[in-house]
């Protein structure tokens, strides 16, 4: 994909959907940052385990109100922003997605919330993977929209347009407003993007034995033009025990399944984040456990 279209990646619709106000938000002292949450529903009210939503590179909540607005109204719904996103400032830490998938576990436990489902798109997608990886006590349901365990599940295209991004790029940009909320000085909004190339460009590498080691159910979620190659999208769902031979030789399936895959037709990596009415109804079933459907066909 070209560079005006990762960068599109970081801009919200035209028209923000309105959707529900958050019970509870601000900001938290998480492992050097003061990282900006927003509560939706009452936590430990709900026999429904809440659902945290990760954001993907760039992006803020703002991003994710229409995921919020449907998924809210059956489970409590937790979202943030990442280091530098949105209203968390940036700081000299460094960035890797274990890191930020820590921020996510330590966030989880200040909230008092013992599980969760995650649900991560693009670079959220793989800090939920470290999520889930090193803090697997935490994840009850993993949802993996448009997004990989290794560098290599990217089609080369990405980095190179991941590479030609700058501060000129996101000038005018919710991206550059939202960054010089908290932080006025143009050198660190420049910093924060070349340490953004970095982390996207080096990705992370999750083994295989790891991808199966985790224990959370989980879902695999792709677009058929997506940024991710199919092949890693496919490789992902079998490392998390997806396939069943016995469905294939009756035709049905008799239990739940460990792992599921979606693949939207006619879908982009950038298109696949409006695509929520169609993922809603996918992914609230995978999150209650609801049974196979096997009509009968006589």
């Amino acid at each position: 994909m070209g560079v005006t279209a990762w960068a599109a990646e970081s801009s919200p619709p035209p028209s923000k959907p309105q959707g529900p106000s958050p019970s509870r938000s601000g900001h938290l002292p998480i492992n050097g940052l003061k990282l900006y949450y927003e509560v939706y529903g009452e936590l430990g009210k709900s026999k429904t385990a809440p659902l945290l939503l990760i954001p993907g590179a760039f992006l803020s909540t703002d991003s994710m109100k229409p995921w919020v607005a449907a998924f809210a109204e059956k489970r409590p719904v937790i979202v943030f922003d990442q280091q530098g996103h949105g209203r968390t400032a940036d700081t000299s830490r460094k960035m890797s997605y274990e890191q930020f998938g820590d921020d996510a576990a330590a966030l989880l436990r200040a909230l008092k919330v013992e599980r969760a489902d995650v649900m991560g798109y693009s670079q959220g997608g793989g800090v939920a993977l470290q999520l889930a990886l090193r803090h697997p006590t935490l994840v009850n349901k993993l949802v993996s929209l448009s997004a990989t365990y290794r560098k290599d599940g990217w089609y080369p295209a990405v980095f190179k347009a991941i590479g030609g991004l700058s501060a000129e790029v996101f000038a005018g940009s919710p991206i550059e407003a939202a960054f010089k909320k908290h932080t006025a000085d143009p050198k660190a909004f420049e910093a924060y993007i070349e340490k953004m190339k970095v982390l996207n460009i080096n990705d992370q590498n999750i083994t295989d034995a790891q991808m199966r080691a985790i224990p959370a159910k989980t879902m695999v979620i792709v677009g058929d033009a997506d940024g991710v190659k199919l092949e890693h999208a496919v490789a992902m769902f079998k490392l998390r025990g997806g396939g069943d031979e016995e469905a294939a030789a009756t035709g049905m399936l008799t239990k739940v399944p460990a792992a599921r895959l979606v693949i939207l037709p006619a879908t982009s990596h950038i298109g696949i984040s409006g695509e929520v009415k169609v993922l809603e109804s996918m992914v609230t079933p995978f999150l209650e456990d609801a049974p196979p459907a096997n009509p009968s066909l006589w």
